[in-house]
């Protein structure tokens, strides 16, 4: 292992900047052309905002506009609000955020964890609206004695940031190699900055922008129209309108994804690469995959990012029932009572029953020959007690007389039983109750038994 951070540091501060490079293996499906990402999760912050959010307040304190018990106000998606009030806490400033409503509530959590004061405001209202975050943030910071809006939409310090360190430690990360940036606008400050550095040190660097459907400025780009946006559930990039520090002379290309594409993506970098990321990152690789597939060439080197921690989006993205309430994964047909009794993995009867009257011994006999755990004790159809390996072990090693005794005489009370179109989940709340197995019928007859191990076993399959 590599020896870093070998000296202490005097402020959390001082650990914003030179994230580490990643070269992706499996998600790139092949293609030959290398993708690297840039894993601004691993900021102190957990995201890229973390360089923006030092820088615009430095700049303002250089400026002279932010002053000693000064406010930080911002219009942000989570990751720069947080990334303002963990500079803030340190420099002792207060600190409000607007935030639309579409956002994660994972990131209100954070932002309020840090200090940060949170006004929600509604998604779905035009630009120049007075509830529209950025409208809300500017009403704030007029009402806010001693109080400065760092305006990321709008502030050069934003670029000017990713100028100096984002774009330096690509290039110096790639050996000066990068042919191909992959990047979203949110505020643009990222694209701009990056890209202005890059194709500083070479003219060539191609960089290429990636919007989620919905969003207006790849329209923009490609035809020259603003036209309207609509909604779209990547949180952070993307916009409804153009904004000012975005740089689009240093862009090359700008291609449209979907949602879908970006949530899927995420969900792959988290199980197949190790990386915990956004759907912002996922859109971004995703984009950046596509690319290094049509470019084919070894040679190439393709940079992209993964922009900050999935952790922010486990009520979203990494929430199943979320994804499919929004159409992201497909709804499957619920397992039922008959389905885990189908998928039984052996040869014993679907249903092995003993009569109140059998011994012990022929009990023990029959959970031996048939390698099962436990029997239902059934009388006319009905079931009247239950028995288990385990219960049964117990007893005769305390007295072995009992292997001649009726199992009515030891027998524990009987399994639920169950309708066999029951769901599985269900029958899985009945199994962390102290029953041990249900028993499963159909038209009023009992045809099957589902025990623990069953249940366990169709959940890891």
């Amino acid at each position: 292992m590599s020896e870093r951070h070998r000296e202490p540091y005097d402020s959390v501060l001082d650990l914003i900047g030179w994230t580490p490079m990643l070269r992706l293996s499996s998600v790139v499906d092949g293609a030959r052309t290398p993708v690297y990402v840039k894993l601004e999760f691993m900021g102190p912050g957990g995201s890229i905002k973390d360089r923006i959010g030092i820088g615009m307040i430095e700049a303002a304190e250089r400026e002279g506009t932010l002053k000693a018990g000064g406010t930080v106000v911002e219009a942000t998606g989570g990751n720069t609000g947080l990334a303002l009030a963990m500079a803030a806490s340190l420099k002792g400033y207060r600190c409000i955020c607007t935030m639309p409503d579409k956002m994660s509530s994972e990131k209100v959590k954070l932002l309020r964890a840090f200090g940060a004061e949170v006004v929600i405001t509604p998604t779905a209202v035009p630009p120049d609206h007075p509830d529209h975050y950025l409208q809300k943030a500017r009403a704030i910071t007029a009402e806010t004695p001693g109080a400065v809006m760092t305006d990321q939409f709008y502030n050069e310090a934003n670029p000017q940031i990713h100028y100096e360190t984002t774009g330096r430690e690509i290039w110096e990360q790639s050996g000066g190699q990068v042919t191909h940036f992959v990047a979203s606008a949110g505020t643009g400050g990222t694209i701009t900055g990056v890209g202005r550095y890059l194709k500083e040190k070479n003219p060539d660097v191609r960089v290429v922008g990636i919007d989620p459907e919905g969003s207006i400025t790849a329209r923009f780009f490609n035809t020259g129209e603003v036209g309207k946006g609509a909604p779209y559930k990547v949180e952070g990039i993307g916009n409804d309108k153009i904004p000012e520090i975005l740089d689009l002379d240093v862009v090359d290309d700008y291609q449209v994804l979907p949602d879908r594409a970006a949530f899927a993506m995420a969900r792959r970098l988290t199980r197949e690469e190790g990386l915990f990321a956004g759907g912002s990152a996922g859109l971004m690789v995703h984009g950046a995959i596509e690319l290094a597939k049509q470019i084919d060439d070894p040679d190439a080197f393709v940079v992209s990012l993964v922009c900050d921690w999935g952790e922010r989006y486990l009520s979203k993205i990494y929430d199943e029932e979320w994804m499919r309430e929004n159409g992201f994964l497909e709804r499957t047909r619920h397992t039922t009572a008959r389905d885990l009794i189908d998928k039984k993995n052996s040869d014993a009867p679907e249903l092995i029953t003993i009569e109140p009257g059998t011994s012990i011994r022929i009990a023990l006999s029959t959970i031996t020959a048939h390698d099962i755990g436990q029997l239902p004790v059934v009388s006319d159809g009905s079931c009247v007690g239950s028995v288990t390996e385990t219960s049964l072990m117990s007893r005769i090693l305390v007295d072995t007389a009992l292997l001649d005794r009726p199992v009515d005489s030891v027998m524990a009370p009987p399994f639920p039983v169950i309708s066999d179109h029951v769901d599985s989940e269900e029958v899985r709340t009945l199994l962390t109750r102290g029953n041990a197995a249900c028993l499963v019928s159909t038209n009023g007859q009992l045809v099957g038994i589902v025990t623990r191990y069953d249940v366990v076993r169709a959940l890891t399959a």
